[in-house]
């Protein structure tokens, strides 16, 4: 029986402000608030509440047959519960709904992954542990930013314990192989992967509302039936996108909500389900494996990494941000940590880009990439000072190396001596006193 794989990414990168050279060393707030409010109410008055209401009604209206999974940024959160808290409500109503499948990524929606394995690591486990301490479940899905995906991170991934991995259906990768079906890892043969049909996913994401496409309109029931006319042996069709497809990128006046609340009806009728990705790999063995030698993700004709890496401005700035990560994770200062985290943002280097954006694309007012390139390595310049107070830059890293070697023994002993101490206040018999005529 054929089945939906639905998977929708939620991440809003937290603008920088306009940071002056002269203001290095004399001004550490180095965002946007303004922006940041403006950004996040439009999208969730256009998008995102509206997307999540149509998903609770399709859970309802399908008794409980619609499923989706959703993956939201830890940085987006942050400004939802600060601008926009009826967001987190809705996406708490869904969670109780039992339907959707919540799945981690890098908190801050980073490239952690390529320059900086164990700040990858925290990440992911810091989102994961939010996921859980919002919506009561734990990931056992995992999804990159960017949707970025190699076999070494891959080999990351399921150290951290996670069993599936959704990564981008490129031609290079597939090549002859069709995305609908399940896939597995070259080394590691219980990591499965769930790879994104591009050309259904981009026919919603990208085409609906193109008037010169040669199949619009697209129609719940032209897409359900192109999914029942494929060989039956292929079983899993996986639609991933972005947010921003509903109510953004495709205008309410396209009837692309329409569009939406007719694919259960259609779907059913021609006895196709829907699945989450955990329901999937728990359901489907790889009918192969696929090889991915060099990181891929889903932007661009390339499907590789070089809108965030592929000029030196962003070389340079990548390598500076992250040549801090070791002093960072050794400080215990909160806000050198949260912006830390804000300036790993992907977007960040995104703006400096200097290939073709395409027209969806959120413009942060920059008037070239080089601008955006010059107000990011202001605001590095003066958080590299902030990080230099905690821990110069004369500490070479063998130093940093056994001073996190000590501290993290440190730790293990400290815990260590915690279990001592609860054992031994549990096996301690408290009795009463015994009291003589005498007393």
């Amino acid at each position: 029986m054929k089945t939906i794989c639905f998977y929708f990414q939620l991440h809003i990168p937290m603008l920088l402000r306009r940071y002056r050279f002269l203001e290095i060393g004399q001004d550490h707030y180095y965002f946007d608030d303004f922006a940041n409010e403006s950004n996040v109410q439009h999208l969730a008055q256009t998008s995102i509440l509206p997307t999540n209401r149509l998903l609770l009604e399709l859970i309802k209206t399908s008794k409980g047959k619609f499923k989706a999974a959703l993956s939201i940024s830890g940085i987006s959160i942050e400004m939802f519960e600060q601008f926009a808290p009826e967001v987190m409500e809705s996406f708490v109503e869904l969670a109780n709904t039992g339907n959707v499948e919540f799945i981690a990524e890098p908190y801050a929606h980073s490239l952690a992954s390529i320059f900086d394995v164990d700040e990858f690591i925290q990440q992911v486990e810091q989102h994961s542990n939010l996921m859980n301490e919002l919506f009561g479940v734990k990931p056992t899905t995992f999804r990159n930013a960017e949707m970025i995906y190699s076999d070494e991170i891959g080999e990351v991934v399921h150290s951290m314990g996670f069993k599936t991995i959704l990564t981008e259906g490129s031609k290079q990768v597939l090549g002859w192989k069709s995305p609908n079906f399940m896939y597995g890892h070259p080394t590691i043969p219980d990591l499965k992967i769930l790879v994104r049909n591009m050309r259904l996913s981009d026919d919603i994401g990208f085409r609906f509302s193109d008037r010169s496409w040669s199949d619009f309109p697209l129609t719940a029931e032209k897409m359900m039936n192109w999914i029942k006319s494929t060989d039956p042996s292929e079983q899993i069709f996986n639609l991933f996108m972005g947010y921003p497809t509903f109510g953004e990128r495709q205008k309410p006046e396209s009837g692309i909500f329409e569009f939406m609340r007719a694919i259960p009806f259609h779907a059913l009728a021609n006895r196709i389900t829907f699945s989450t990705p955990a329901e999937l790999a728990k359901k489907y063995n790889p009918i192969s494996s696929i090889t991915v030698m060099y990181p891929q993700s889903w932007s661009g004709e390339e499907k590789d990494v070089s809108h965030w890496t592929g000029n030196i401005m962003q070389t340079e700035a990548l390598q500076k941000l992250y040549n801090q990560g070791e002093r960072v994770r050794l400080c215990s200062d909160r806000s050198i940590k949260h912006d830390w985290l804000c300036l790993q943002c992907s977007d960040n280097f995104h703006y400096m880009t200097t290939k073709p954006w395409n027209s969806f694309t959120v413009w942060p007012n920059y008037e070239s990439p080089f601008a955006a390139f010059t107000n990011y390595m202001n605001v590095l310049s003066d958080f590299i000072g902030r990080v230099n107070e905690q821990y110069p830059s004369s500490i070479d890293n063998e130093e940093l190396n056994a001073l996190l070697t000590t501290i993290y023994n440190q730790e293990l002993k400290i815990t260590e001596l915690e279990k001592q101490l609860k054992h031994h206040d549990s096996s301690v018999e408290i009795t009463e006193p015994e009291y003589t005529e005498d007393d």
